[in-house]
């Protein structure tokens, strides 16, 4: 009888079609009636994957099973259970043909049914569609990864499969999808320690997303091959020699090539040319023990010429992904620098398979419990991007904040007692703070590091020592949401604020809205449906704390209003009559669109600031808030409103029906962008090392933030750093901040610092 393997090798559809060793085993154990529980899986997932998808093609015109048998490959070579093979295999089969979970669930149990859901509501998502539906749908893809991760590693070697054979796409989508590979996909392999998954989909992401630069780079790469594998063979021969006159037990010795996008990465940041790079490849040693790991360590700085500064131990202090080895550049015997990896075997695994390789190597052999609990330290991340979720209620911040937490390198800084912590890079001790304890934040009243006081926004650095005092009596500013770096800190500072001051923001929420919508039916109203379903939609629990979070400015009148318009007029029939739409019409009436009532602005000249269209205002010249900035507004008698940051001396005095919550408007799409892109003057004070240049070094970063320099002056002293002082045109806080980030990498840097000390009242 004709087995299913010799049917596809002789139908003339699929001459193509290479099925995996381990699967073509599997199916002729199934055949033969020998297959275990495992094999006999994979194998069914395969015959009805192959049943469904058999008249199907993709966009290249291969027969459409040749998908997931290279996604099931990925995940077999990954060392996925057989589970996770049969969902690779069937990932696609809900969505594309009549297949129901229900079914799948009876053929194949409810481990493979879940992940093949997971998968199928991941691939309904899109990550650069509006902001409000993007931050949905970041936020079910995390609850569907806590609930079990493997949905997520399925989703990624789908994503890698699709962007290995992205050429047959039109070229909009090839961007779109290798811009969300970019964004989203490469940095979460990145994060569960997929090595080899990141690597690829950086480079196939850059290929696209930069193609002349991805040639170049990649033939600049090919042109010195020859040289470069000469000389890392004699580099390799020699290391070797030592490390076994060593007795060191060595497993294996080789070249390492970096990636094009990591090359192209290194050039960007560094401002360096193509010739500049020298570390083009290395050496990764893999040796049997710890032990062994830093024996080898001694021999590679003995034989070479270590440079300073350039040596991590990510053993005794591994990254959040697991990731564990020695790093040091050291200068060969050819004068240029030579990087060097050394790691045991086990490290080799969890760097290349990452989360795959602790289901490998965890003791209890298995790998069906794969829910992110508490006590797995290794979903530290995972665990504070499902907290975010409840805090961080403006998607926009919400985004950000997932990626730049996505991208961000960590910082590890040591408690007083030794014990390690890892902050997001640009920590401070706020940050350091709440990360200890809520109460810890709450109640500080200064820091230490290293021995010495410290600002409460110097950002914290490797090694740093940090020791946090506390008082009773002491409790938050809001000036503290300008220093802390992570979401965390920022949004138990704003609770910390919110319940103290939470019945006096409810008051204040409810009192607007009320004169916005009148007080006619007002107290019906905040009781109806309509009126919840508009405060979970704004992703608050009742309408209570949705009225505080409009005191205290966290969601505008005019967000509410919408969202009021939406309920009712969803709950309204579908089929009224004319009589019927009268009412409903003006029933709706009454909700506002602009917020307060007055002339609504053109867009194309519409406010900056949201809450007061309409009115007289400035930006307050004490503090210089940005667009992304914490703001309030306060009454003045002669100049209108004033706009402040939130927590700026001038406005603690101010009597409290003065202030008015407002915050900053987000222009509606790219055009009027365009339109609208006003900047705002800030101040800064650079503190550097004199040296000829660095002047010259910090203007060329800022130009190539596309920021204007208004004013700029130098002092100098002799035998001491010099103070550059630059009055600088941003659009945003987030302008701002990543290039007082750049500027602060560089070595010359020794402080920067923001000006802007309250100097008239309001």
């Amino acid at each position: 009888m004709p087995t299913l393997m010799d049917a596809i090798a002789f139908a003339p559809d699929f001459p193509q079609l290479q099925l995996p060793k381990w699967l073509k085993t599997c199916l002729r154990d199934r055949q033969g009636g020998t297959a275990d529980l495992e094999s006999d899986l994979i194998a069914g997932a395969f015959e009805l994957a192959y049943d469904l998808h058999k008249d199907q093609r993709r966009k290249s015109g291969e027969p459409y099973i040749a998908h997931p048998v290279a996604v099931a490959e990925l995940l077999h070579d990954l060392g996925g259970d057989s589970a996770m093979v049969a969902a690779g295999l069937l990932h696609d089969v809900v969505e594309d043909t009549d297949v129901t979970p229900e079914e799948l669930e009876e053929r194949f149990g409810l481990q493979v049914r879940s992940l093949v859901e997971g998968v199928t509501k991941l691939s309904q998502f899109n990550f650069s569609s509006k902001t409000e539906r993007a931050a949905e749908n970041f936020r079910r893809m995390f609850v569907a990864m806590a609930k079990d991760i493997r949905v997520i590693v399925v989703k990624l070697a789908d994503r890698l499969h699709n962007m290995r054979t992205l050429e047959h796409l039109p070229p909009a989508k090839q961007r779109r999808i290798a811009l969300e590979t970019r964004e989203i996909f490469a940095p979460l392999a990145n994060r569960l320690g997929i090595g080899r998954f990141k690597w690829e989909l950086e480079d196939l992401a850059f290929k696209y997303l930069e193609p002349q630069e991805y040639r170049q780079i990649q033939s600049l790469v090919a042109e010195r091959r020859a040289d470069r594998e000469a000389r890392i063979k004699h580099l390799t021969e020699t290391l070797r020699d030592r490390l076994l006159a060593e007795n060191i037990g060595l497993r294996e010795l080789n070249g390492r090539p970096k990636h094009l996008y990591g090359i192209y990465r290194k050039m960007q940041q560094q401002q360096k040319a193509f010739e500049e790079i020298y570390d083009l490849a290395g050496i990764r040693i893999i040796v049997d023990t710890n032990v062994d790991c830093y024996r080898a360590l001694a021999v590679v700085h003995d034989a070479f010429k270590p440079m300073p500064g350039r040596f991590k131990d990510y053993i005794g202090l591994p990254k959040p992904n697991r990731y564990q080895s020695l790093h040091t550049t050291a200068i060969g015997t050819t004068g240029r620098p030579l990087e060097v990896q050394i790691r045991t075997e086990e490290m080799h695994q969890v760097a290349e398979y990452g989360i795959a390789a602790h289901w490998v190597y965890k003791e209890s052999g298995g790998s069906s419990n794969v829910q992110v609990t508490a006590e797995d330290e290794k979903f530290t991340w995972l665990r504070q991007l499902l907290e975010w979720q409840n805090d961080l209620k403006d998607a926009q911040e919400y985004i950000d904040s997932l990626k730049d937490n996505l991208f961000e390198d960590d910082v590890y800084v040591f408690t007083p007692g030794g014990d390690v912590i890892a902050l997001a890079r640009g920590a401070t001790p706020v940050d350091f703070a709440y990360r200890i304890h809520t109460e810890v934040g709450n109640h500080m009243k200064g820091a230490r590091v290293n021995g010495r006081w410290t600002v409460l926004d110097a950002p914290l650095k490797n090694g740093d020592i940090v020791e946090i005092l506390t008082n009773k009596s002491s409790h938050p500013s809001l000036d503290w949401l300008n220093y802390a770096a992570t979401p965390s800190a920022r949004n138990r500072i704003r609770q910390w604020y919110k319940r103290s001051h939470r019945d006096e923001n409810l008051a204040r929420g409810r009192s607007m809205l009320e004169r916005e919508l009148g007080k006619s039916g007002f107290e019906a109203l905040l009781k109806s449906e309509p009126m919840q379903a508009a405060a979970e939609r704004c992703n608050y629990a009742n309408v209570d704390d949705l009225l505080a979070a409009l005191g205290y400015g966290e969601v505008t009148l005019n967000s509410i209003a919408n969202k009021l318009r939406e309920e009712t007029i969803a709950r309204q029939p579908k089929a009224a009559s004319a009589p019927a739409a009268t009412n409903t019409a003006s029933m709706v009436q009454p909700l506002p669109t602009t917020t307060p009532r007055s002339t609504a602005s053109k867009p194309s000249s519409r406010s900056p600031i949201a809450g007061i269209e309409g009115l007289m205002y400035s930006i307050a010249g004490c503090c210089k808030p940005l667009p992304g900035e914490p703001i309030i507004g306060a009454v003045t008698r002669m100049r209108g409103i004033s706009i402040h940051r939130q927590g700026c001396p001038n406005v603690e005095h101010v009597e409290g029906d003065r202030l008015i919550p407002v915050s900053w408007n987000r222009p509606a799409d790219n055009a009027e962008t365009a339109r609208c892109a006003q900047t705002y003057p800030v101040e800064v004070q650079i503190e550097v090392i004199d040296r000829v240049g660095v002047f010259k070094d910090i203007l060329a970063r800022l130009s190539d933030q596309n920021i204007n320099v208004r004013e700029a002056g130098v002092k100098t002293s002799q035998g001491k750093p010099a103070l550059i002082s630059l009055c600088i045109e941003v659009r945003d806080s987030a302008q701002l901040k990543h290039s007082i980030t750049q500027i602060r990498q560089m070595s010359d840097v020794l402080n920067l610092r923001r000006l802007g000390a309250a100097t008239s009242p309001v």
